[in-house]
């Protein structure tokens, strides 16, 4: 078995691009208008997301070369240094939409929670390569690592933001399975994951409201439905081929969060069933290709670091997707490289910097 330093996995990274590059030009499609209306410049959002693409595919690009090693004996300390930043948004952060899930002044601003998407998957990578003898036991193996996902699931919910927990803990319930944990540990853990889910929509009168409209939307058409509905009229009116780039009629304030969360319906509507199909199998791809290079990876901490970037980035189109589509109840969950942001976008983009670091010391046969 030979370890061979590669220039990087061109396939997956020609997905992100491609990807970003659409996102940019969704981006200002479906914002064009809004921004129009609001600040007088049609080109306000996609400057802006220009910027932070530039900003991300740089720090991609650096992210690639980094020595992992190093990394993985910074896990600890970054892990640390997010839980600090999400008790302070938690205590001084920028409230909007009745959610408190950013810090920092006016535009230039960081969302902590997509800190904390990273630096997870990269400190249970570490604990789990690091205690593989130990992943079969549930005292040993699990319960260390259950309490570290414990405390940044209860900081990241008194923001509150159900939907990045759940993204958080799925990727965590992935981790596990591949660093070899026992199924009949996984099912018990799954199954109190559902339950807490469960219980969190319940004690929580918004949650059970999306929820109750995600089963009948148009018993509330001008209230908890209206996102769905007008989601699905976007996706609806597109057809196979959509109504042309830049014509939609939904995005004229219309579709609530039209350039972030729920961009994948303007974009179904513009370019039909064969642009969503297309952006559907480009995440399908981006999943093959993260899992062949945890496959070919020279070590542990490599394998699961790449398993944890893949299975988080496509459990956040998973979920954005179903949330636009109407099967999954609404969230907050942006489509990873296509939605509008800073911290959200550039921070997929270092994930997958290290995804192809991985594949540059990828093993061959």
């Amino acid at each position: 078995m030979q370890l061979k330093k590669q220039s990087g996995d061109f396939i997956l990274f020609f997905i992100v691009i491609l990807l970003l590059s659409l996102g940019v030009l969704m981006v200002f499609s479906s914002s064009s208008y809004a921004a129009y209306i609001k600040v007088g410049d049609p080109y306000y959002y996609l400057k802006r997301q220009v910027n932070w693409s530039l900003i991300g595919v740089t720090g991609m690009l650096i992210a690639s070369k980094v020595k992992l090693q190093q990394l993985k004996r910074l896990a600890t300390p970054m892990l640390l240094m997010s839980f600090v930043l999400l008790i302070l948004v938690v205590v001084a952060g920028i409230k909007s939409h009745g959610a408190s899930r950013w810090l920092g002044v006016g535009s230039l601003s960081l969302q902590p929670s997509e800190v904390i998407k990273l630096t997870m998957v990269i400190y249970m990578a570490k604990a789990l390569s690091s205690s593989q003898e130990k992943i079969q036991t549930f005292k040993q193996g699990i319960i260390p690592n259950l309490m570290v996902l414990a405390l940044a699931g209860l900081l990241i919910m008194l923001q509150p933001d159900l939907g990045t927990t759940v993204a958080v803990a799925g990727t965590f319930f992935l981790l596990l399975l591949s660093a070899g944990a026992k199924i009949s540990h996984l099912s018990f853990l799954a199954a109190g994951g559902i339950s807490m889910v469960i219980a969190a929509i319940i004690l929580e009168p918004y949650r059970m409201r999306r929820f109750t409209a995600y089963l009948r939307p148009f018993d509330d058409p001008t209230g908890a439905g209206f996102q769905t509905i007008q989601s699905l009229l976007a996706l609806g009116s597109g057809g196979l081929m959509g109504v042309g780039l830049g014509a939609s009629r939904q995005k004229l304030l219309y579709v609530p969060e039209r350039h972030t969360d729920f961009i994948f319906s303007i974009l179904g509507e513009e370019l039909g069933f064969l642009g969503t199909a297309v952006v559907i199998f480009l995440f399908f791809l981006f999943m093959l290709r993260g899992l062949k290079i945890a496959v070919e990876a020279p070590d542990a901490f490599s394998s699961l670091l790449a398993v944890g970037v893949t299975s988080m980035i496509t459990l956040q189109a998973i979920i954005n997707i179903g949330v636009v589509t109407g099967a999954l109840p609404v969230t907050g969950i942006t489509l990873p490289f296509i939605s509008y942001g800073g911290s959200s976008l550039v921070f997929t983009l270092l994930s997958v910097g290290l995804l192809l670091n991985v594949s540059r010391q990828s093993v061959k046969g």
